[in-house]
């Protein structure tokens, strides 16, 4: 593996799917060679789109292609935990989107499944690998703008009026927090290195009983604060803020962001820039890629137990509104 190419399969046909196909395109050594589906013409018109040799009907069924090193799953949220299981049992990698799970429980379910058959598995949290963040965190270790004391994050869009879609149904894992709020909640963590050990939150629940938008204020050791906030049904700044004792870091559309701003006080702003010309989906890959040429089990960038932790802070936050899905809770 250290010098062919890895062999990718994709579970799930849904528009996230299509966007990390495409730009796994542009990573070198990586061949897509498999899709999975619940149905298997949906199968066969994405693989027939993005250049896939097979088509399969079933996860069960991409598990055990031989010729497959690595799945991405793609599927809608409450399909995380039965996919990444029977993957990891056929002994594939999987790099999972977010959010990981619906709940802390699987997250540790299927964490300990892969930890026990030494099969890799990472957290597709993409914006992670986007050269902009990448240079943040430069900046954090080099301590550029100090300590960071302070944080601001948010990601609200505004997805209309559809009771019976993805992000309105309860059945479906909808609601803000988990497709969105994961976002500014994993970046906080990243940021402070842990997670809050006070959270005050609130959210609208509307009429489908899901979180439509909320806010969370989390508190950290040393009077350290992020506020974050997400929206499905409300557009929002989409910035990440940071603000430390010597500057701050600001970080504009910080989800799909192509820049990165450091302002420290008494010298001219510096600004990075990245010309990419992918989504930025392509990252994520490239460090699954490097993992498993490493003979590595998990991303040091994107660790498991830290994806379980964050799992842990979303239930933590819902627990707040009484918010419980009952098929995964």
């Amino acid at each position: 593996m250290a010098e062919r190419a890895i062999k990718w399969g994709i579970m799930g046909t849904g528009s996230i799917s299509g966007l990390f196909a495409a730009d796994l395109k542009k990573v070198e050594g990586a061949e897509l060679v498999a899709v999975g589906s619940r149905s298997r013409e949906r199968a066969e018109r994405f693989a027939a789109e993005h250049g896939a040799k097979r088509a399969y009907g079933s996860c069960g069924e991409l598990a055990a292609d031989p010729e497959v090193d690595i799945v991405y799953v793609g599927t809608i949220h409450p399909a995380h935990r039965d996919n990444m299981l029977a993957l990891i049992r056929g002994g594939k990698a999987v790099l999972c989107e977010k959010p990981f799970t619906m709940n802390a429980k699987q997250a540790e379910e299927v964490i300990r499944e892969a930890r026990a058959r030494g099969v890799f598995l990472m957290e597709a949290m993409w914006t992670r690998w986007l050269p902009p963040i990448v240079k943040v965190r430069e900046w954090l270790r080099e301590g550029k703008i100090g300590d960071v004391v302070m944080m601001t994050a948010d990601f609200g869009f505004d997805a209309g009026w559809n009771p019976e879609g993805r992000l309105l149904n309860k059945e479906l894992g909808g609601g803000a927090l988990l497709d969105a709020g994961i976002y500014p909640v994993s970046f906080a963590s990243m940021v402070f290195g842990g997670q809050p050990k006070r959270i005050a939150s609130a959210a609208r629940i509307g009429e489908t009983d899901v979180d439509e938008h909320f806010a969370a204020l989390f508190e950290y050791d040393g009077g350290r604060i992020a506020q974050v906030a997400a929206a499905v049904r409300l557009k929002t700044a989409t910035e990440a803020v940071l603000y430390g004792t010597k500057g701050q870091i600001r970080i504009p559309d910080f989800l799909w962001t192509k820049t990165a701003t450091l302002l420290v006080y008494g010298e001219e702003p510096v600004t990075f820039t990245d010309d990419r010309d992918t989504r930025g989906y392509n990252f994520e890959a490239m460090e699954a890629m490097r993992c498993l040429r490493e003979g590595r089990k998990e991303s040091d960038v994107m660790p498991l137990d830290e994806t379980l932790a964050v799992m842990r802070t979303l239930d933590a936050i819902r627990a707040q509104w009484n918010l419980v899905y009952p098929y995964a809770d």
